[in-house]
């Protein structure tokens, strides 16, 4: 059972219309009260700023179950403003801290206009079999934002824009976040996101 956290700064009803076209069972938690016993994977969406979302994570609960969760070595996936509020912090009216479960920290993207929206492709920094034999380098996906987390640590994939680069991909251990829209991305989008939660799965043990 896939729990996508509904802490009303998520991208909640695309995620789970992609997840019910992919056949996947899910449930919709606004509190880790609401969890259900059977929780294989949480899904972390998002849409919004960062500062105003991670203080909703703290009011609901969600922050400190989703960090217990991860360091538990259960399986997380964040998308978008979730990948970012993984990290350690972000200067998005901040700086404001992060789940810390990502090495970096969170930054304006130095590109014309803002937010940053449309396609672009990805390049892999280092294999997560099989991510990359589904999306190879030059595929592209759907990319709506302003912040971005720079090439570090636990990238996994980058994207450049302009003449910034910064991750798309990171990964460590138990989690992977998305920077782009899998969910948004079409076909291509859609096996990524199937392939990176059964992925997951395996690493969780379930």
């Amino acid at each position: 059972m896939i729990v996508i956290v509904d802490y009303g700064a998520g991208n909640v009803g695309n995620v789970a219309r992609a997840l019910r076209y992919l056949g996947l069972d899910w449930q919709i938690a606004s509190t880790p009260a609401n969890m259900p016993h059977n929780a294989e994977l949480i899904l972390l969406p998002g849409v919004g700023a960062f500062a105003s979302a991670v203080k909703k994570l703290e009011e609901s609960g969600w922050k400190d179950a989703i960090a217990e969760w991860a360091k538990g070595g259960r399986p997380l996936l964040g998308i978008c403003l979730g990948m970012q509020l993984l990290c350690e912090c972000s200067f998005e009216d901040g700086p404001a801290l992060g789940l810390g479960l990502i090495k970096g920290k969170v930054s304006k993207l130095d590109v014309r206009p803002l937010p940053h929206m449309g396609w672009n492709d990805i390049r892999w920094l280092r294999p997560i079999s099989p991510l990359q034999e589904v999306a190879p380098d030059g595929s592209a996906f759907y990319f709506v934002h302003s912040f971005a987390l720079p090439v570090g640590e636990d990238a996994a994939a980058e994207t450049s824009v302009q003449n910034v680069t910064f991750s798309s991909i990171a990964a460590r251990g138990n989690i992977i976040g998305f920077q782009f829209h899998p969910e948004r991305s079409g076909p291509l989008g859609l096996r990524l996101l199937q392939t990176t939660i059964q992925l997951l799965k395996r690493k969780g043990g379930a």
